[in-house]
């Protein structure tokens, strides 16, 4: 996918969600969906943006296939199950009934790897959380989360740009 179809996609769904933010700053996720399905249903939409959209609509689809096979907790107190797929990493997947015993030492390296990543993400929103709960007490004049990373914690718009230079 071209980097100006990514960003033209990004920008339909970006536009969408201002459009269909309310007062509170809220919009619904598939209120979100149904407007970005009409954008890219739109005629008038170039065919190598649909391309791309088509695109990721499928990535879209195996992984949720992906994810509806990942292996978990059966009633019979096992994880296997023969149509189940063990993800190895590097997009090789392998179903379950067909996994060697390297395949599930593979997989479980990749599980703890992925664990140790979201507990120290999850660390990090816990953190971030606790400092910001902890600045809303100090200052109650401040409602809104911007106005308090401005007033409290010096955020500028120079932040913002310097994200986009990083590619975050």
């Amino acid at each position: 996918m071209t980097t100006t179809a990514e960003s033209r996609l990004r920008h339909i769904v970006e536009q969408s969600a201002v459009a269909l933010t309310d007062a509170d700053g809220r919009f619904h996720k598939r209120h979100l969906t149904d407007a970005v399905r009409d954008q890219l249903a739109r005629e008038d939409l170039d065919p190598h943006i649909k391309a791309a959209a088509l695109d990721k609509l499928a990535q879209s689809l195996v992984t949720g296939f992906g994810e509806h096979r990942n292996p978990r907790r059966r009633r019979a107190g096992t994880l296997f199950h023969p149509q189940d797929i063990v993800k190895l990493g590097t997009g090789i997947w392998v179903w379950m009934d067909r996994a060697t015993d390297s395949d599930l030492l593979e997989w479980s390296r990749l599980s703890r790897r992925n664990r140790a990543r979201i507990d120290l993400a999850d660390a990090e929103v816990q953190d971030y959380v606790d400092q910001r709960i902890d600045a809303f007490r100090a200052h109650g004049d401040v409602v809104y989360l911007g106005d308090l990373e401005r007033v409290v914690f010096g955020w500028t718009e120079e932040h913002a740009d310097q994200a986009d230079l990083l590619g975050s």
